[in-house]
């Protein structure tokens, strides 16, 4: 008798939606590289880096909150299908003015489109895993996404590094927009019906206060929203703006996407592990991994070998994946399904709004105390922010047991909390 398919790939919905993830996040991947070093190009490619940068997630950060609600009100399927699709064109539209060598400012509303799209489609993508999966299987699915992540990010950054150094970095994108056409096509199958319990009068404002109810009702969510609203800024602007920056004048774009690869090896490398543990306190655990992605920050700043550069930039790559997966599953373990993308909208909105503020700063800052001092004490700023939210008892002693709970109470544990909080 032929045996019976289990885990998450069991579900047809899920292997579409994996399919067409997995593509676009290849595509996706040599963007970063591509896009740095064909800016860094142009004249005053510098201050401008940064700026492209913020305007596309200043965006993200300011419509997240409608993203989430919609994505709990309507089809998140749907959602991501008409992202990708509109996404592919965006990235066409950047692929076209880097290839030619038109004006860079035309990349500043095609960012911005990016950017109201990624407000969308991020709560719409942490919510709908839930719905595709069950439930005992939703930290196996985290894994095989990691997993693809992973990979992607190890193929991506090299490949863009070498078209970054011989043809320009347009070819990279132009891979990235045709990635977000075919996982378009791979979401046509998926047919999820909503499973939203929004009455037609309420509207996305009394939804954006229920999510908002909950969320600051537990105390081991919002403090880890905070100390991540203190990490992104450090890390786009110390890691993203000034890393490429820093390789350009020491060992160039092939050397930089190396580096990113490599983190992308220990992405992989944890994303396997995490198929076969589980960690008995997930959120003790998540900021400690989280933590050691400041390493990599300091050592660029203090300008060591590039050998040693990529170990550590290995090692961070391990916390990092540890972390994003465990929080991932945490949260959608925890919250219940009917408003998790609200919920996660705003993680990911207190997470988010500062990441402009360190993209614009970092390299003014630079300029001032010089780019080796700003890389240095980001990192060590990075380490402390994460450390900070095992100062609340139940993220240091929360364990896999205690996620369900909220699940389970669901809407009653929000009105019970309500006069508390």
């Amino acid at each position: 008798m032929m045996k019976m398919e289990k885990g998450p790939l069991a579900s047809r919905q899920f292997r579409w939606f994996y399919m067409g993830h997995t593509v676009s996040l290849f595509g996706s991947s040599m963007t970063p590289v591509a896009l740095a070093f064909a800016v860094l190009q142009v004249h005053q490619g510098q201050h401008l880096l940064g700026n492209i940068l913020a305007a596309q997630i200043l965006p993200s950060i300011l419509m997240l909150l409608i993203g989430g609600s919609i994505a709990d009100r309507y089809h998140r399927d749907r959602l991501i299908l008409l992202s990708n699709f509109v996404s592919g064109s965006a990235q066409t539209g950047i692929a076209i003015v880097v290839i030619i060598g038109a004006n860079p400012y035309w990349l500043f509303p095609l960012a911005i489109l990016n950017g109201v799209l990624e407000a969308f489609t991020s709560p719409a993508m942490r919510g709908i895993i839930p719905e595709i999966v069950d439930s005992q299987d939703i930290k196996q699915a985290n894994a095989f996404l990691g997993t693809s992540r992973s990979a992607a990010k190890i193929v991506g950054p090299i490949l863009s590094g070498i078209f970054a150094a011989i043809l320009g970095g347009g070819w990279g994108i132009a891979i990235d927009a045709a990635s977000f056409f075919i996982a378009c096509a791979c979401m046509i199958p998926v047919h999820i019906p909503s499973r939203s319990i929004v009455t037609k009068d309420q509207s996305l404002l009394q939804q954006m206060r229920e999510g908002w109810g909950y969320f600051k009702c537990h105390r081991w969510l919002w403090s880890i929203t905070c100390a991540f609203a203190l990490m992104n800024p450090v890390q786009m602007g110390a890691w993203q703006v000034l890393g490429p920056i820093i390789a350009k004048y020491s060992f160039g774009s092939a050397g930089w996407g190396l580096t990113l690869s490599m983190r992308a090896v220990g992405l992989l490398i944890a994303s396997l592990v995490m198929f076969r543990i589980q960690l008995r306190r997930p959120l003790l655990g998540t900021m400690l991994a989280t933590s050691l992605a400041g390493i990599p920050m300091i050592i660029l700043g203090q300008g060591f070998p590039l050998t040693i550069l990529i170990f550590f930039t290995i090692v961070a790559g391990i916390g990092s994946s540890i972390s994003g997966m465990t929080w991932d599953t945490s949260l959608q373990q925890a919250i219940p399904e009917k408003m998790l993308s609200r919920v996660c909208a705003f993680d990911d909105f207190g997470s988010f709004v500062t990441i402009s503020m360190g993209e614009i700063l970092a390299v003014p800052l630079a300029q001032k105390f010089s780019y080796p001092s700003v890389a240095t004490v980001g990192g060590g700023v990075f380490i402390i922010a994460a450390l900070l939210p095992l100062l609340v008892g139940r993220v240091r002693r929360m364990t896999p047991e205690d996620l369900p709970i909220h699940k389970l109470e669901g809407i009653q544990l929000l009105q019970n909390k309500r006069n508390q909080c």
